[in-house]
């Protein structure tokens, strides 16, 4: 099942974070352009050619986040936004953060 037909389910720190092969296997499957971060984050850098369409992505990723009740940490910096995921109740990566950034790679913008 791909990661875009999932979707996150609660977590409330029950669980591990994610190995270093999960992750290996789960970054294969999103879109070019995401990084692991320390081994705790993943990260995506995305350019606009101005602030508004900057804002529209960031908005569209915010309905997207409350969908799936997962939420990014959002950087703005006027025509470019960097996405971070990470589950912070688990202080590390979880397959939410990669449900999340492969439906993110499905904004339209």
């Amino acid at each position: 099942m791909s990661l875009t037909s999932k979707t996150c389910k609660a977590c409330e720190g029950d669980v591990l974070p994610l190995g270093v092969r999960e992750v290996e296997m789960y970054m294969k499957e999103l879109p070019a352009g995401w990084q692991v971060i320390d081994g705790k984050k993943i990260q995506k850098e995305f350019s606009f050619t101005d602030f508004v369409r900057a804002m529209v992505f960031v908005n569209a990723v915010a309905d997207l986040a409350e969908m799936e009740g997962h939420h990014p940490d959002i950087h703005i910096y006027y025509n470019k936004v960097v996405i971070e995921l990470w589950t912070h109740a688990i202080s590390g990566l979880s397959e939410n953060d990669f449900i999340v950034a492969a439906k993110i790679g499905l904004v339209v913008f």
